[in-house]
C-alpha cells in the first residue's frame, strides 16, 4: 500500500500535537474547532462523503433558486434545554436564525389516527380518554388524570416503533397515574379548547413522576417529551447552517471525498487507510478522533483494537430511521385548518410534518410525508425507491386528499438512513436501558484505543440528538489535550460545556 509522504510522522517532545479527525459531521466538527481554539494541535478531517453535516441532512427542491423549499431529512429539531447546541448556535452567529419548531400535535388542526379514521386533535381528546379508561378497566381516577394518560400514550404510540410499542405499559403504569391524581393538572393544559397537556412541562415540575415509570423506560421517556415539548427551535434556512459554519471556521484542512478504509493500532500513533477517490493510501498519524458510526467501523478492518472495543463496535444498536418529503404546489394544509405542527397517521408514514414556508410562496411548499424509525421504518425501506413513495402518498392521502390533485406533488426526496453509506443507521438507542446500563454502554464507546479516541452521539449521554455529538466531542477534545500528561494540573485551563475555555 502506498503511503501518503506528507503523513509520515512520529510526535516527538514539545512538537505540537497533530490530530486527524475522521468525519465531517458535528461531533468531528466541534472536535477540530476546539482542538484549534485551545492552540495545541494541528487538526486536519477526513471525510467520505462530498459535504459536511453528516447526520445533519438538509435538501433544497430547488438549490439553483434563490429561497428553494426545503426539508430536513436527518436532525430537524433543538430542544431549549440543549443548551451546548444553542451555544454553539450563539457563537457562530446564528442567533437570528432561530425559529420555534412545531412539533406533534402542537396544532389543534393537525389531525390523529382512531378507529374508522381520522380526527382533528382538538376533537379527539373524549375519544382518547374513553379508549384510556376502557383500557384500564375499573378505576377511580378523575377526568384530568385520564386525559393526561391517554395524551401521554397518544404521545408515545405516534414515536415508539412497532417493536416497542408493546412495552409501553411499564410507562403507563398504575403508579405513575396514582402519582398524577395527586397533582393540580390545571396549568398545563394547553390548546384552544385546553384539552391537551404540555406533557414536558407536567415532569419537570414534578419529577418524581418519573420514578413511577420504570427505570429501563427513562431514556424513551425523555426523547418523547422532548419531541413533544412545546420548547422545540429549528435554524431558518437549513439545520445545515450549523455545520457549515463550523466548517468555515476550522484552519486546517477539511478533506471531502476521502473515505475510511481501515484503522491499525500502533504503539507509536495510529495508520488509517483512506481511498482518495483514485486509490487506498496509508496516512500515518500522531493522534486520531474518529467520529463515525460504530455501525459504518464494523464493516471496516481494525486492527490493534482490544477485544471489549470489538465487541461494543459489533453490538451496539442503532436504529434505522426514513424520511419521505413531497414539494407541493402550495401549502394545501392551511387551506384545511392548519399552520404548522405535525400529524399522526396510523398508518406506514407514521409521523406527517408540515413545514414552514421560508422562501418564494411561488416555489412551492414542503411536507414531510413521513418520519419513521425502527421496524417501521424497515418496512418502509424494504419497499424499494419507486414503492415507498407511493405506499406514503396513499397513507397520507387518506387525512389529505388535496395530495391527489393533478400536479400537486411536484417532487419526492427519500433518505433511508438505515442503507445511507456514510451512517448505516440513524443512530444509537438505549431505550431499553435502565440509568446504568446506559453508562456503561456510553464508557465503553467512548473508551480510547492507544492514541485512538472516539466521539459522536454514540459516545454521549444524549445518543440521537446534535447535543449529544457536541458534548462526546468536548470530552474527547479534554482526552486528546491531556493525553500522555500523569496528572492535570489545577491551574490547567478547562472547557466548559459549550466549548468555552473556563
Amino acid at each position: 500500500m502506498w503511503q501518503s509522504p506528507s503523513h509520515r510522522h512520529n510526535r516527538t517532545s514539545g512538537e505540537r500535537k497533530r490530530v486527524t479527525v475522521l468525519g465531517a459531521g458535528i461531533a468531528g466538527l466541534v472536535a477540530a474547532y476546539e482542538l484549534e481554539r485551545l492552540g495545541q494541535c494541528d487538526v486536519e478531517i477526513l471525510e467520505g462523503s462530498r459535504d459536511v453535516g453528516g447526520r445533519i441532512r438538509t435538501h433544497r427542491f430547488l438549490p439553483q433558486e434563490q429561497g428553494s423549499p426545503l426539508a430536513e431529512l436527518g436532525a430537524m429539531r433543538i430542544p431549549v434545554t440543549h443548551q451546548r447546541t444553542l451555544n454553539y448556535i450563539a457563537k457562530l452567529g446564528l442567533l437570528d436564525r432561530v425559529r420555534e419548531f412545531r412539533t406533534l400535535y402542537s396544532d389543534d388542526g393537525a389531525y390523529i389516527a382512531v378507529a374508522g379514521g381520522h380526527t382533528r386533535v382538538r376533537d379527539v381528546p373524549d375519544h382518547l380518554v374513553r379508549e384510556f379508561g376502557r383500557r384500564l378497566g375499573e378505576h377511580t381516577y378523575t377526568e384530568r388524570t385520564l386525559l393526561f394518560g391517554a395524551w401521554l400514550k397518544a404521545s408515545m404510540d405516534a414515536i415508539a416503533p412497532r417493536e416497542f410499542r408493546a412495552g409501553l405499559d411499564d410507562v403507563l403504569s398504575t403508579a405513575l397515574l396514582d402519582a398524577v391524581e395527586r397533582i393540580d393538572l390545571g396549568p398545563y393544559l394547553c390548546g384552544t379548547k385546553r384539552n391537551r397537556f404540555e406533557l414536558h412541562s407536567v415532569f419537570a415540575d414534578h419529577p418524581h413522576l418519573r420514578d413511577a415509570c420504570g427505570a429501563s423506560a427513562h431514556r424513551f421517556l425523555d426523547d418523547v417529551l422532548n419531541e413533544t415539548s412545546g420548547t422545540l427551535v429549528r435554524l431558518q434556512g437549513g439545520m445545515d447552517t450549523l455545520a457549515r459554519a463550523l466548517a468555515a471556521r476550522i484552519q486546517g484542512p477539511v478533506r471531502l471525498g476521502h473515505e475510511v478504509r481501515g484503522i491499525e493500532v500502533r504503539d507509536d500513533g495510529v495508520a488509517v487507510h483512506v481511498h482518495n477517490g483514485v486509490q487506498t493510501v496509508e496516512w500515518n498519524c500522531d493522534h486520531v478522533l474518529c467520529t463515525l458510526p460504530l455501525t459504518v467501523l464494523r464493516h471496516m478492518p481494525l486492527t490493534g483494537f482490544d477485544e471489549d472495543k470489538l465487541d461494543t463496535i459489533r453490538n451496539t444498536e442503532y436504529w434505522p430511521a426514513t424520511k419521505i418529503a413531497f414539494h407541493c404546489r402550495e401549502p394545501f394544509w392551511e387551506a384545511d385548518g392548519i399552520a404548522s405542527g405535525a400529524s399522526y397517521t396510523g398508518g406506514v408514514a407514521r409521523q406527517t410534518y408540515y413545514l414552514p414556508e421560508e422562501g418564494d410562496p411561488a416555489l412551492g411548499a414542503v411536507l414531510l410525508a413521513s418520519y419513521t424509525i425502527g421496524a417501521d421504518a424497515q418496512a418502509l425501506s424494504a419497499m424499494g425507491d419507486g414503492d415507498r413513495a407511493a405506499e406514503v402518498l396513499a397513507d397520507v392521502s387518506a387525512m389529505h386528499p388535496q395530495l391527489c390533485r393533478p400536479g400537486m406533488v411536484l417532487g419526492t426526496v427519500e433518505q433511508v438512513w438505515g442503507e445511507d453509506r456514510w451512517s448505516r443507521g440513524a443512530a444509537t438507542v438505549r431505550w431499553r436501558q435502565n440509568q446504568e446500563e446506559q453508562e456503561t454502554q456510553r464508557q465503553a464507546a467512548a473508551r480510547p484505543q492507544g492514541r485512538l479516541f472516539f466521539a459522536g452521539e454514540h459516545c454521549s449521554t444524549m445518543p440521537a440528538w446534535i447535543e449529544g455529538a457536541i458534548e462526546s466531542a468536548v470530552d474527547a477534545v479534554h482526552e486528546i489535550c491531556w493525553y500522555e500528561v500523569p496528572a492535570r494540573p489545577a491551574d490547567a485551563p478547562a472547557l466548559c460545556e459549550e466549548g468555552k475555555s473556563a
